[in-house]
């Protein structure tokens, strides 16, 4: 039991993680006024270091801060309860509920509800030590997505969540009821598996006993407002979250209770008739009348699952993890590393790697065609154009080799490694070199037609449209220039400009080393908005309608509406991305240098499925009639269903 010592600096409690008396005093940097938030470095129990606030709540805040016990950063989230109410009754209701918290999940062990390190008391304030979620709420989600959710995502999502539920209510010595089930409550973490948080009101459930009102208006079944707390209650609310994600409609705008006055596949045509019938059936006036438990929700779930062909696996008491064993269709094995893309066409896969060669592959088998060996290492993306393949070497060499053949047909040098890939445009290459200069050669003879002057190393893939190309230098310039080679203007970034850029609309955007996506006026030059990531990039943004899609050294591959330059998700991985997410019907494919090939909700950005590959992927994906093909620095190349 805590006990509130009211301004003494000391807390003497019983630590529910070990059971036995603590007494611990509370220094704190300065004295802390009631109505004012915790301040960054302030430090919490000689221990926790406040980094930041990530959220404010009507009694206090939670707060990302950092463990000082170990030598290495570790985090933690720090609950706040700031008593400050004038009736002892509310008061001590506060306290109750924060001692209902921390106990509660001092007792529970399930991969879905954070883990519990302290918690203790200063004043009138009361805090709660816990293990740090990353992510973000379904509630944060909803508002910033355009649209609905996918339906088989909140279908993993509902699994997920009635398999924590039924852990609550089934956990012994005494069951548990959340009480308190809505979208604000649910993280999504960055792997895409729920976490509930906010045990705030959860409590033991004793058969027959009644209490306060206590819940979410909208998501609370009718005998919650009559004071009763028992399982059922968060199955309907399971239910009202459910419909609220299918939907996109938030029941708190709506009357109480009126459900069935939205019927769902009204609102969603893309939701089955039995999903439907799951969430109608959580949602029923009569407490009875629901499913009789969160475990029979989650079977009938899994069978709308099994017969929707959605993938999931290890289906057990810790949760339901979306784990999909992806296959390669096949591999095939360079002598080095492979770090440029693979370019298809008519049937046919072409990939340079460092060992010198380019390779011809079936597209369908992965079988060995031809290989052209060149006297450096290739990480230059071919380009296809009548039955010829071009691509650049870093022996300073632009190739036109047969597709059929394998055979060259010409060859044209430059001043310097060439490690741009080529465009084709109306009959002639594009290709940059780190000589400085842009080669524009006809694809035909061979011949160079011009080239234009960067003033140092391109290694970006020029961009063609109309009569003037773009195209970024190691400098840091992005150049619009005309065929004949006369500049139209130059940008200058803070640091090299790798990144490809890319035009839509009357804007070229563009990443940079400095951090920066950038959005410039393809007629005058201006800058239109800038996004900062947290490091470098040298990936090509992938350009929709709406959105752009990037991915940085910060190893986050990220989302940004093109209108309002705000990040609308951001994936991260366990490593920097060099590769360049590609947009496939409604996923995003990209490498990143921990090894894996991730497949990305393009709306959500959650993730779908990775692969793993024996080394990191600098690549860019190409696909194909729903096969995605990779490089890895693991010397392979890999055919992967979509």
């Amino acid at each position: 039991m805590l006990a509130i010592i009211g301004l003494s600096e000391s807390v003497h409690r019983r630590n529910p993680l070990v059971d036995q008396p603590i007494t611990r005093s509370l220094p704190l940097n300065g004295s802390i006024d009631t109505d004012q938030q915790l301040q960054s470095g302030t430090i919490l129990g000689e221990r926790y270091q406040i980094e930041r606030v990530l959220g404010v709540g009507g009694m206090g805040a939670v707060y990302l801060a950092r463990d000082k016990r170990f030598t290495v950063t570790k985090y933690v989230a720090v609950k706040e309860i700031i008593a400050q109410v004038g009736d002892d009754a509310i008061r001590r209701t506060l306290v109750t509920n924060f001692e209902r918290e921390a106990n509660v999940l001092a007792t529970v062990n399930h991969v879905a509800i954070p883990k519990i390190h302290d918690f203790f008391t200063f004043g009138k304030r009361s805090y709660l030590v816990m293990q740090y979620i990353e992510g973000r709420n379904l509630e944060t989600i909803l508002e910033s997505i355009e649209g609905l959710l996918p339906v088989q995502q909140i279908v993993i999502w509902g699994i997920e969540l009635c398999d924590v539920l039924h852990y609550l209510h089934s956990h012994k010595p005494e069951p548990f009821v959340f009480r308190d089930m809505k979208p604000a409550n649910i993280i999504i973490t960055p792997e895409n598996h729920v976490m509930l948080v906010d045990f705030g009101i959860a409590k033991e459930f004793e058969a027959g006993q009644k209490g306060t009102m206590i819940g979410t208006e909208g998501y609370s079944p009718p005998e919650q407002y009559r004071g009763e707390a028992s399982p059922q209650v968060d199955i309907y609310a399971l239910g009202a979250t459910l419909h609220h994600l299918l939907t996109g409609i938030n029941p708190r705008d709506e009357a109480p209770f009126t459900f069935s006055e939205r019927p769902i596949r009204q609102l969603n045509p893309e939701v089955p008739i039995e999903l439907e019938n799951v969430v109608n059936s959580a949602l029923q006036y009569n407490a009875p009348d629901r499913f009789k438990d969160a475990n029979a929700m989650k079977e009938a779930l899994i069978l709308i699952a099994r017969k929707g062909g959605i993938a999931y696996a290890n289906v057990g008491a810790a949760a339901i993890l979306q784990d999909y064993e992806i296959k390669p269709l096949w591999t095939f094995e360079c002598e080095d590393e492979i770090r440029g893309s693979a370019t298809h066409d008519d049937g046919m896969i072409f990939v340079g790697a460092l060992d010198n060669n380019v390779y011809a592959l079936n597209g369908s088998t992965g079988e060995f065609v031809w290989k052209f060996a060149c006297e450096g290492g290739v990480v230059s993306t071919p380009a296809y154009h009548s039955r010829t393949v071009h691509f650049g070497s870093e022996d300073q060499r632009v190739y036109a080799v047969s597709a059929p053949t394998g055979r060259v047909v010409w060859s044209y040098h430059t001043d310097g490694p060439i490690r741009s890939s080529p465009i084709i445009r109306d009959r002639h290459v594009f290709i940059g070199s780190d000589d400085g200069f842009v080669h524009v050669i006809n694809a035909a003879s061979g011949r160079r037609a011009v080239k234009i002057n960067g003033g140092a190393a391109i290694r970006s893939s020029p961009y063609v449209e109309d009569d003037v190309l773009f195209f970024g230098t190691e400098d840091g310039d992005i150049f619009c220039a005309e065929f004949g080679g006369k500049v139209r203007w130059r940008v200058n970034a803070k640091r090299a400009v790798t990144s490809s850029p890319r035009v839509q609309d009357g804007v070229v955007y563009f990443g940079s080393v400095d951090g920066m996506l950038y959005a410039i006026d393809v007629k005058t030059g201006w800058s239109l908005w800038r996004f900062r990531m947290d490091r470098g990039t040298i990936s090509t943004p992938w350009l929709t309608e709406h959105y752009a899609y990037i991915g940085s050294a910060d190893r986050h591959i990220y989302c940004i509406n093109l209108k309002t330059s705000k990040d609308v998700w951001k994936f991260k991985t366990d490593h920097q991305v060099s590769s360049s997410p590609v947009l496939y019907k409604d996923a995003i494919y990209c490498g990143s240098a921990d090894g894996n090939l991730y497949c990305l909700d393009a709306k959500t950005g959650f993730l779908r499925w990775k692969f793993t590959t024996r080394a990191a992927i600098v690549s860019t994906p190409d696909i194909f009639d729903d096969i995605v093909y990779i490089g890895s620095m693991d010397h392979r190349l890999y055919a992967l269903p979509t």
